[in-house]
């Protein structure tokens, strides 16, 4: 087992993530309420997805902050990150218009961009040898209880919701008694979005009292030594020119991009899927996406036992045909809620096996400390950065009302199984392994 100081470490930090699936999930449960009270299309859907923390917005935060976390360290990273992130979300509470909450969208979204690198970065280096998978794993837990808590929120405070009248009741305190119905409702996604801003304080307070990894130290120490200390841009150079490197990146950004591309549709436009093609209600959806979320806590929180004893490969198989099955239920046709549930539980085991595990954990793994997350952050920038292209041609795809679904779910088929086929054939064997033993091997001494 891992010592405690490794365990809270990784628990502190991998609130980052809870921030990064809970932004990207706050802002769908209440998509269909910020349609309502701004009047806007789904191309105005579109255009939220494209610059959220689903997309472009952590597409440009991920690559400031991955080489700014190795040019200053991880600290520096968790000292002043989620300050910006508290500010996005404040935008998002206070929007009257589309502007608004657009640059709320935007803000929040670089911040979850900049903190994402570092976090996974931090926590294997981190880890001890044996429980780097495990650890992980706690920090994919924490991005299956945001949207899972986030989507709990959001159906209790829901019109019709259980909790409803205390949204009411404050609407009616902070807007007056001529609320129209819509600016009443959208309160319920407000009252969400300052359950993170809690989150994210508490969050703040935790990350900027951690100590700096002890890798990055080591680095910095060594290269103190040295006549000239490489900056971020030699770190880049380095990269790319450097074969083994290049390959790696390659590979994690295929297998992430592809899976990626589904995921990033299923986290912004679930609920309004549900609301659409399955017609039913906002509370309803939210509860369906819910218990998907919950199945992705549960499916990780027993990988998390056994990732670092077992092969790698095959949670990473099983994993994407869940992924694949679940759209098969789409492509069989919606003939009902059981068809809704089907969909729900069998992208929630998708969830728990993800390819975003392996992702972090082997663009931990297969790069030196000198420019890890550095490479994290690129790719992340190049995935996050495509799917926001891919939300908006999503929405033309799927039309107004659902009625391009089918096309939709072939696609997501053609992309899972590109991902499936790239990772069999390209998935490392670092088991066992020390970071310091696997850039050896790979690299060389550097």
């Amino acid at each position: 087992m891992a010592n405690n100081g490794s365990l809270k470490s990784t628990i502190a930090v991998s609130l980052t993530n809870y921030l990064d699936a809970g932004a990207i999930v706050a802002g769908a449960s209440g998509l269909t309420l910020w349609q309502n009270y701004l009047g806007l299309s789904e191309v105005h859907l579109g255009w939220l997805n494209f610059i959220s923390a689903n997309c472009l917005g952590a597409a440009l935060g991920a690559i400031i902050g991955g080489f700014l976390a190795d040019k200053y360290g991880r600290k520096f990273i968790f000292t002043y990150n989620l300050l910006v992130y508290m500010t996005g979300v404040l935008l998002v509470m206070l929007s009257v218009n589309f502007p608004m909450l657009l640059a709320g969208f935007l803000v929040t979204g670089i911040s979850v961009g900049v903190g994402v690198p570092a976090s996974w970065t931090y926590i294997s280096e981190s880890s001890e040898v044996n429980n780097r998978g495990r650890n992980i794993c706690i920090s994919q837990m924490s991005w299956g209880f945001g949207p899972m808590l986030i989507l709990f929120l959001g159906m209790l405070f829901a019109p019709g919701g259980y909790l409803f009248s205390w949204v009411e009741s404050l609407a009616h305190f902070i807007g007056g008694n001529n609320l129209s119905d819509e600016a009443l409702n959208v309160f319920s996604s407000r009252v969400v979005f300052f359950s993170l801003f809690v989150v994210a304080f508490v969050a703040w307070n935790l990350q900027r009292g951690l100590q700096e990894s002890a890798e990055f130290t080591k680095g910095q120490e060594t290269g103190s030594k040295e006549q000239e200390k490489p900056g971020v841009m030699d770190n880049i150079k380095v990269l790319f020119q450097n074969r083994i490197a290049v390959k790696t990146a390659l590979f994690l950004a295929t297998i992430y991009l592809t899976w990626n591309l589904v995921a990033s549709v299923m986290g912004f436009f679930q609920p309004h899927i549900y609301e659409t093609a399955g017609g039913v209600s906002n509370e309803y959806a939210n509860m369906l996406a819910c218990a998907g979320w919950a199945f992705v806590v549960g499916v990780t929180f027993v990988l998390s036992f056994l990732i670092d004893k077992w092969p790698h490969k095959l949670f990473y198989v099983l994993g994407l045909l869940a992924a694949l099955a679940t759209w098969a239920v789409i492509i069989v046709g919606v003939n009902g809620m059981g068809s809704l549930w089907a969909f729900s539980i069998l992208w929630g085991i998708n969830g728990g096996l993800s390819v975003q595990i392996f992702y972090a954990l082997w663009g931990s793994e297969l790069f030196p400390a000198k420019f890890r997350a550095g490479a994290q952050g690129l790719m992340f920038f190049v995935v996050r950065g495509l799917s926001a292209v891919w939300g908006i041609v999503f929405t033309l795809i799927y039309g107004e009302n659902g009625e391009g679904f089918t096309l939709a779910a072939w696609c997501m088929i053609a992309l899972l199984l590109i991902s499936l086929v790239v990772g069999v054939i390209g998935a490392p064997n670092t088991q066992g392994k020390s970071l310091e033993q696997i850039t050896r091997e790979r690299y060389g001494e550097m």
